[in-house]
């Protein structure tokens, strides 16, 4: 599934954004480059052959018509295809790094590594992984308020009674003006969570790994250890992490249990870093109010699991990212092929030694 929504988001060859230039992304999204030149990589030369998915092929001919894209229909063909290529787009596996004899890059177009990383070359350093992290993070921000929204409203109660034909009110709505959020990971996906939230009149707080550092629209941004503490005065929490070792399991029992009793706790990060065992028994007995979650573990969530039927639990199939504006991938794309091939230091270069 992971696949096709990567591919998807490749098609790009048509934009409602074509007015947007990779300077003004570079800084709207804070976009950073690595610290390596291209140059410098092991066995970097200026690319001949690069794999794209088959539908990205003629326009990045047009762009570079001295580089040879060979398109593919998914990551098999991708391995079918890859000898001699000096870098892949959309696609990262064991099949197609061992079947490379040259590869360098690989560019992803997902924020979540965290596949990609299963792969010893890649999770060594020897290919340089680049993802597609803040390029969906606004849809997926407004993903996230929609949820919170939601649930706060009653909404998602009442529209199980509409197939009943049910008039039944529920005196349990909330507003979110004055409530507080706690964003867990203050990365493009947290801050355009936190921006929405803010404007929503909440009092914002987030944990971020690296630095205390945030957004003026953020009341106070802790790191990652002060997560249980700040749960406790949370009304909301928005899960924004990246899956990695440390955060695998990360809302469990224990977490459930310090925060702030009735809390609505939305998931729109990977489904891996909640113990979906623990949040189901929050939810029957109060602990957590409702629960919004656009990934699950395990994922697709079986038809028979319980958290389908609960009344307090509104699910979306992986589909926060749906609607991005595909003009800031395309971007992204075509700047890091220029800077590979100008052996430039290229942008969002995932770190293997954290995941992301």
């Amino acid at each position: 599934m992971r696949t096709t929504i990567a591919v998807a988001l490749l098609l790009l060859v048509t934009s409602a954004n074509a007015d947007l230039t990779i300077e003004a992304l570079i800084e709207e999204a804070g976009l950073q480059a690595g610290d390596v030149p291209s140059r410098e990589l092991p066995g970097w030369r200026v690319p001949r052959k690069i794999v794209v998915p088959q539908a990205y092929a003629a326009m990045l001919r047009q762009e570079f018509p001295d580089i040879e894209f060979v398109g593919a229909t998914g990551a098999a063909d991708a391995a079918r295809m890859v000898a001699g290529a000096d870098a892949v787009l959309a696609w990262c596996s064991k099949d197609i790094v061992d079947a490379a004899d040259r590869l360098v890059w690989i560019q992803i177009f997902s924020s979540g590594a965290e596949r990609c990383m299963a792969v010893d070359d890649i999770a060594d350093g020897r290919v340089l992984l680049t993802n597609g992290q803040k390029m969906t993070s606004p849809a997926i921000g407004e993903h996230a308020v929609a949820m919170t929204l939601a649930l706060s409203r009653e909404l998602t109660r009442y529209a199980k009674n509409m197939p009943k034909g049910e008039w039944k009110r529920d005196n349990s709505i909330e507003t979110l003006s004055g409530k507080t959020m706690l964003v867990a990971g203050l990365g493009g996906i947290g801050r355009e969570t936190a921006r929405r939230a803010h404007a929503l009149g909440m009092r914002v707080v987030a944990t971020r790994n690296s630095s205390r550092e945030g957004p003026d629209y953020v009341d106070y941004v802790g790191l990652s250890p002060e997560l249980v503490d700040l749960a406790a005065e949370a009304d909301v929490v928005v899960n924004a992490l990246p899956l990695t070792p440390k955060t695998r399991g990360l809302f469990d029992k224990a977490f459930f249990d310090a925060a702030k009793p009735g809390l609505i706790f939305i998931n729109v990060a990977r489904g891996g870093s909640v113990v979906t065992d623990d949040l189901v028994a929050a939810l029957k007995d109060g602990r957590v109010r409702a629960a919004g979650l656009d990934v699950t573990d395990p994922e697709p969530l079986p038809s028979d699991h319980p958290l389908w039927q609960m009344d307090n639990v509104l699910i979306t199939p992986h589909v926060a990212w749906a609607g991005a504006d595909r003009e800031r991938g395309r971007l992204l794309a075509v700047e890091n092929i220029r800077r590979f091939i100008a052996g430039d230091a290229l942008l969002n270069v995932v770190d293997p030694s954290k995941g992301y």
